[in-house]
């Protein structure tokens, strides 16, 4: 084969600084260098071969190496200080949101039950007792009309409503 045919460029006036002899022997050292190359490629392409029959017979698909390998990857960052680093900051993240959040929910606990014992829900809910009553009553007696003015209850309505 002629070196126009393996890469080599054509035959151009020595490179600074290198003789022509210089220059011949770099050019035959490239176009052997290339023809090595040619062959591992072409060797590496049977072995690749080979490696697939090899795994064929022996009942191995790729789905299957793939499952291997990406188990593999993923024990390889669970067992990486980065990744455990980041597991323990999240888990202490979660325990002190969890903390923040009970806190919270005992908090508006205890408003929701300080708010119930106050003299204004009491009243608020004297009122509505006594408003169902008077219609559960007048419903039992034949009667579906509401007392007629909302100030003749048992007790009368503030000027200031707190709702």
């Amino acid at each position: 084969m002629d070196s126009a045919s393996q890469g080599v460029a054509p035959r151009t006036p020595a490179v600074e600084g290198l003789t022509e002899v210089e220059e011949e022997e770099l050019r035959a050292e490239l176009a052997k260098v290339e023809e090595e190359i040619v062959t591992l490629r072409q060797v590496l392409a049977a072995k690749e071969r080979h490696c697939g029959e090899l795994k064929r017979r022996l009942g191995l698909s790729p789905l299957g190496e793939l499952k291997q390998n990406l188990s593999r990857s993923w024990h390889d960052v669970q067992v990486s200080t980065a990744y455990k680093k980041t597991q323990e900051t999240l888990s202490q993240a979660g325990q002190k949101t969890s903390a923040a959040l009970s806190t919270m929910g005992s908090a508006i606990s205890r408003k929701l039950g300080d708010m119930r014992n106050s003299a204004t829900f009491k009243s608020f809910e004297d009122r509505v007792g006594t408003i169902k009553s008077k219609v559960v009553g007048s419903r039992e007696n034949g009667s579906d009309n509401l007392p007629s003015s909302p100030g003749s209850g048992d007790q009368p309505l503030p000027d200031h409503a707190p709702f």
